[in-house]
């Protein structure tokens, strides 16, 4: 019940962050130069058509009334149509969407579960070679872009070893399965596609691998330092002074708690990756929404801007809530001082 009023007031407080990011984005699609209209038609437009669409986009009226239609739009599902691709942006972002949510997942995955164990590892060994080498890993790893990555990896292991595909996300031979969720591995797994689940996964391997190389060297060198702290408290030290075996303090008395500020930096950066995926997807063909943010912006079109904004300020508020309880689960003098403020 505290968690469902925890969630229900979070909820709360995000609509209006929500509300002040239409307005904010709203605002700065409209005032940066140039004519989405002309741009979308192209410059041998004959003027009666250049109006004609900038009435229909509702252009010609002051800025108040075209947010006020986009706004009672959106709310009914409705986010207009892309000029871009000449569909409705809603039918762009069930298309495009799934395939990042993918990627995102996956590299995701990626980065928790490596980065952690690198940073465990590199804090139960600090100061040792092993600790040296985590963390020259996670210099180069945090300064180093994703699309540098993803360059290396597409020449080395792509078009040099051939070990991976390049581009894509199934390959030629393969039917794709029944879109359900419009993941393609999702898929494949309710329909038992085994077939295209493998190739799907032979697919993202390079991309999330480039995509998370980033996050997983940041969460390992934030794990490093924390677990490299605790070690040296008081209550580790009464553990081992009491015979509680090194693998039960390592885990139970030591990890938990210094996963509390990876946690928290997990979250941001898993939902970064949707906004920093256009460059990876870019270079691998990736058909995702973060490269089609991208072209929209490049092209001025002002509703398919307005959605990716929205939808990745969504992603963050719903990140922001599940790490919150996260954190809660693993910190007990969190949950206890919420109780205390009621």
């Amino acid at each position: 019940m505290k968690v469902l009023k925890f969630v229900a007031k979070r909820l709360l407080m995000s609509i209006f962050v929500l509300f002040g990011l239409s307005i904010l984005i709203f605002l700065v699609s409209r005032v940066l130069p140039g004519d989405p209209v002309r741009m979308a038609l192209g410059p041998r437009a004959p003027e009666w058509a250049v109006q004609n669409m900038r009435e229909q986009m509702h252009l010609d009226k002051p800025l108040y009334v075209q947010y006020y239609y986009w706004l009672s739009g959106a709310l009914h599902g409705d986010l207009g149509q892309s000029l871009f691709t000449r569909r409705p942006v809603m039918d762009d972002i069930k298309e495009f969407l799934p395939a990042t949510m993918e990627l995102a997942l996956f590299a995701g995955l990626i980065m928790a579960i490596f980065g952690i164990l690198l940073g465990a590892v590199a804090g139960r060994y600090s100061n040792t070679w092993v600790d040296n080498t985590v963390r020259i890993f996670s210099y180069v790893g945090v300064v180093t872009p994703s699309f540098v990555f993803a360059i290396l990896f597409l020449l080395l292991f792509g078009y040099l070893l051939r070990w991976f595909p390049t581009a894509g996300r199934l390959s030629a031979g393969i039917p794709r399965p029944p879109a359900i969720t419009g993941m393609v591995t999702l898929d494949a797994l309710i329909t038992g596609n085994w077939a295209a689940l493998g190739d799907a996964l032979w697919h993202m391997v390079l991309p999330a691998v480039s995509l998370a190389l980033g996050g997983m060297a940041q969460e390992a060198r934030i794990t490093r330092s924390t677990i490299s702290d605790n070690l040296r408290k008081d209550y580790i030290g009464a553990a081992r002074g009491f015979g509680v075996p090194e693998r039960l303090v390592m885990l139970k008395y030591l990890l938990k708690p210094s996963l509390i500020p990876t946690a928290s930096i997990l979250g941001l950066d898993f939902a970064s990756l949707l906004a920093n995926a256009f460059l990876v997807e870019l270079i691998f063909n990736w058909p995702g929404f973060s490269r089609y943010g991208i072209n929209a912006m490049l092209r001025k079109d002002l509703n398919a801007v307005s959605a990716v904004v929205m939808v990745l300020g969504i992603v963050f508020v719903i990140v922001n809530i599940l790490v919150d309880l996260v954190v809660a689960g693993l910190d007990p003098r969190i949950r206890l001082g919420a109780e205390r403020g009621k």
